[in-house]
């Protein structure tokens, strides 16, 4: 038995007449009358009765009917899902993301991709920390990653999203606060709250390497895992944060920011992936967060190139 056989039949048993189920396949009559045959004899019942005015079906046809119509819309309906699959439309994304860009970056890329890809199931994991996305990337627990740079791991490929510039958060009532930006070297006395260190953290190491070059070690007080608690406990009156600018996207109250000179200091965000999942979905879903990289420097009045991708 071939799906051709449940094709025919099933022309027959809606139309109930082989010239007009002959003429809906495409094929002649004598030899659809023939398939048809074939059919009853390799199941051992009759499905048809015929006479010279009109064709019905048994009561084994009828109930043989349901099931073939039933098999061959579900045949149909897994080639298109393996079409839209295949063109990157439809399955399923798992992106995880840094502290800063989850309360930034994140939402938006989740509201586009549902607008652009409206069938592809997207699920998020915010808070991560670098080598946690680099892990989950290597397990298949995410399949985007978007996280601060280095990424030197084989086996993965990220290209830049952004620079973010620095950021300093302060308790609204600190002897700083109604200044209108800060150098490294104003913070030389005052206690840190960072990123969870010993490796774990980009933005830990980059604070310890900034006020290394500004002549001294930082006064770390408090090391979390995540940007949220560490804004809270910036509120609470705990120290100071140095943090990306998007971070002010979490609009706690008795936190005021303000800019760390000189301007060129900053911190890229990438978006990285396993260099095998060169799926069409990972590339629609890249397109989509370039669109929105790109939109948000246009309305900034500044010129973007295209992403660089580096193994």
């Amino acid at each position: 038995m071939e799906l051709r056989h449940l094709r025919y039949f099933r022309a027959v048993g809606e139309e109930l007449h082989f010239g007009r189920a002959a003429e809906r396949l495409h094929i002649a009559q004598p030899p659809l009358s023939q398939q048809i045959r074939q059919l009853e004899h390799e199941l051992g019942v009759t499905l048809l009765t015929r006479t010279t005015r009109s064709v019905e079906l048994t009561p084994a046809g009828h109930a043989y009917l349901q099931r073939t119509i039933a098999i061959l819309d579900a045949v149909d309906d897994a080639g298109e899902e393996a079409r839209r699959t295949a063109a990157g439309v439809q399955g399923r994304l798992t992106i995880g993301c840094v502290g800063s860009a989850t309360y930034s970056l994140l939402p938006q890329l989740v509201r586009a991709l549902g607008e652009t890809l409206p069938d592809v199931e997207v699920s998020v994991r915010g808070e991560m920390l670098a080598p946690a996305q680099i892990d989950a990337l290597r397990t298949g627990a995410i399949d985007l990653a978007l996280l601060r740079p280095p990424v030197n791991q084989d086996g993965i490929v990220s290209q830049t999203v952004r620079r973010d510039r620095l950021l300093v958060a302060l308790p609204a009532d600190h002897r700083l606060a109604d200044r209108a930006r800060l150098t490294v070297r104003d913070l030389r006395d005052e206690d840190f709250i960072v990123h969870a260190g010993h490796g774990q953290s980009v933005m830990s190491n980059l604070v310890t390497t900034i006020c290394a070059d500004a002549g001294y070690r930082p006064q770390i007080r408090q090391e979390v895992s995540e940007t949220s608690t560490l804004v809270t406990l910036v509120a609470a009156g705990l120290g100071i944060a140095i943090v990306p600018d998007p971070t002010a996207a979490l609009d706690i109250a008795g936190v005021r920011y303000l800019p760390l000179g000189p301007a060129s200091l900053g911190v890229e965000l990438v978006a990285a992936h396993v260099q095998s999942n060169d799926s069409a979905l990972m590339t629609n879903a890249l397109r989509v967060l370039h669109s929105l990289t790109v939109d948000r420097v246009e309305r900034s009045g500044k010129s973007l190139a295209a992403p660089k991708v580096r193994p």
